[in-house]
């Protein structure tokens, strides 16, 4: 049962650049809604805006102008250790290219985000477990990277992700360096942690296929929201 008060408010949401001298514009007006334990798609072409929108939601870039509202917490004014803070505890995110530490287990490239809070050995350990468990590759604790297929490592990013228990999940293009099989299980584990544990995720594809597993598309193109209407299921 999803509540169906907004996670993300962002209204005329801007986010500029300068090269060279001159501005580039990456987003202008952004006016925006996403509702709590919703599964949001953002698709639209390369250069679109995309992950940079996903990048401020995360608290990874900084907007020019506009207001943006996440998780009840008006992020541009939080210092940068509260921003820290925030986002180890609030956001998970889910790379593209996985972005594993070579050199630790599955297990403990899992369990890296966990020593940013107060927890007990103990509690890091139910954490984990019980992660890897829910991704179905806690038989693959021990393997490193190198060990795993493409879908194995994105299983245990996504393990990673969510072993802090953020409000809010976000993805990259999680399934575009998978082939057919694999992004087909990694979108089905997506589906279900949405489905069956209420996660709320915002993810950015250009696939079609991939974003029919939202329940929302939003659609971007040249930095503004499209004026077709949102797809909704």
């Amino acid at each position: 049962m999803h509540t169906t008060d907004a996670i993300i408010t962002c209204a005329a949401l801007e986010k500029h650049y300068t090269r060279g001298g001159e501005t580039v514009r990456v987003l202008e007006s952004i006016d925006l809604s996403l509702d709590r334990g919703a599964f949001v798609a953002l698709m639209g072409p390369s250069g679109s805006g995309k992950t940079t929108l996903l990048n401020l939601f995360a608290g990874i870039d900084r907007h020019t102008a506009g207001s943006l509202t996440v998780d009840g917490h008006d992020i541009a004014h939080l210092s940068r250790a509260a921003l820290a803070a925030w986002r180890a505890a609030c956001v998970g995110y889910i790379f593209q290219l996985y972005h594993l530490v070579p050199v630790l287990t599955a297990y403990e490239n899992v369990e890296l985000p966990l020593y940013l809070q107060p927890l007990s050995r103990r509690e890091r350990h139910r954490r984990v477990s019980e992660a890897l468990d829910s991704v179905g590759i806690a038989d693959r604790y021990a393997h490193y990277p190198r060990q795993l297929s493409g879908g194995q490592e994105q299983r245990v990013a996504i393990a990673r992700a969510i072993v802090t228990q953020p409000a809010l999940l976000l993805a990259d293009e999680p399934t575009g360096d998978l082939d057919r099989v694999a992004a087909a299980g990694v979108m089905d584990l997506l589906a279900h942690l949405h489905r069956d544990r209420g996660q709320t995720i915002v993810m950015v594809t250009h696939d079609p296929a991939t974003a029919h597993h939202a329940q929302r598309t939003v659609f971007l193109e040249k930095g503004r929201l499209l004026e077709t209407p949102e797809v909704r299921r």
